[in-house]
């Protein structure tokens, strides 16, 4: 059982957004979280406001050895801007839980999501490649601005997992 009692099905609608990838490891997230900033910095350069809090996408997921990592912001309409690709986060079905606490609990929350919706009889919309396991979506959605809460223990993260359809 869940320990996490708002974990449910929701229908999510497509999302444009602009990002960056990044291949990391679970050990070291720097080659991404470094970067976020500066997603932000260039959107706000073009005049463009995020539509909504900026996420890690995981496409690509083999925990022993590296992961392909989006960190992307949501965009109202997708804009071209140097060094940002652009693209949609798809509509669909979709696990959902928040959690309030350090990131580094995210893993347990991960795996309590992944056995709920288990013992749901859900299934995602993925696959195992040679390389590892490839998401159609995947998302961490940071819901609380590091520099309006500086505690880490406080902040609040979305996990969004598509299910097949």
């Amino acid at each position: 059982m869940s320990i996490y009692p708002d974990m449910s099905v929701q229908d999510r609608a497509e999302q444009p957004y602009m990002g960056i990838t990044a291949s990391v490891t679970m050990g070291d997230f720097s080659p991404l979280t470094d970067r976020m900033p500066e997603i932000l910095e260039r959107l706000a350069g073009q005049g463009v406001e995020p539509a909504g809090p900026p996420f890690f996408r995981y496409r690509l997921i083999d925990m022993e050895r590296q992961l392909e990592v989006e960190g992307g912001v949501p965009v109202a309409t997708p804009v071209t801007v140097d060094g940002l690709s652009a693209d949609v986060l798809p509509a669909g079905r979709y696990v959902v839980t928040t959690f309030t606490g350090h990131p580094d609990r995210l893993i347990t929350v991960t795996a309590d999501l992944l056995s709920w919706a288990d013992d749901q009889g859900l299934t995602f919309e993925q696959h195992n490649e040679p390389q590892g396991h490839l998401w159609a979506c995947r998302l961490e959605i940071y819901e609380t601005d590091p520099a309006d809460e500086p505690d880490m223990y406080r902040w609040t993260t979305t996990l969004a997992f598509k299910l097949a359809d």
